[in-house]
């Protein structure tokens, strides 16, 4: 028996022994999802049949049924990938020009009873069985109608806001938006246009009207 052939010989081995490691841990797994034994094994089985694979079409130019790649841990951190074994993984791109894009948006509302919205707030606050803070203003009332739908906008299409007109504009800034500016600087701040941003669109939105 030649070198090569005994090559052949000792990867098929391996792709059994993979393969009845594997049924093993799978059946001690009893179906448990996200099971890092199960992962394990599966990994060592499809690796053992891509070496198998290769070295079967290398010595005798022949194919498996097997369409696997080989998974290797390309991140450092034990993070597997699937990437081809001749191929390796590509450097993330990096942009030369990389920017931050800012969204903001501006929507007017009129508020026709004040007890109303208030009263609305407390009704869409979620019952916890303590003494909460009653909600006391208008702009208390509009975070409560936001934290009640995760901060959608949605939640202000209420009978108790008229919608007015309003404006989204999109904005490339030099600096991203940090804790640092929210926690130290004016109440406007994060609204403001920073010197050197530069306004890339604008929307504007229209109330609806009865005739629409």
């Amino acid at each position: 028996m030649s070198d090569r052939t005994a090559e052949v010989e000792a990867a098929l081995e391996r792709v059994i022994a993979a393969a009845r490691d594997h049924l093993a841990v799978v059946a001690a797994s009893n179906g448990a999802p996200n099971d890092e034994a199960v992962w394990r094994a599966y990994v060592a089985l499809n690796n053992a049949a891509y070496d198998y694979d290769r070295l079967l079409s290398s010595v005798y130019d022949e194919v498996t049924p097997f369409d696997v790649e080989k998974i290797v841990d390309v991140t450092g951190d034990g993070g597997l990938v699937t990437t081809p074994e001749s191929e390796p993984a590509a450097p993330a791109e990096t942009d030369p020009h990389p920017r931050v894009v800012s969204v903001r948006q501006r929507r007017d509302y009129r508020v026709p009873s004040v007890a109303a919205l208030l009263r609305l707030a407390r009704e869409a606050r979620p019952a916890t069985g303590e003494d909460d803070e009653p909600v006391g203003s208008v702009g208390e009332a509009i975070i409560e109608l936001l934290e009640a739908g995760d901060g959608s906008l949605g939640m202000l299409d209420v009978p108790e806001l008229e919608p007015l007109d309003g404006v989204v504009m999109v904005t490339e800034v030099n600096a991203a938006l940090t804790a640092e500016v929210l926690d130290e600087g004016g109440a406007d701040d994060p609204f403001r246009l920073a010197p050197g941003d530069t306004v890339l669109a604008r929307l504007h939105e229209h109330a609806p009207t009865d005739e629409e």
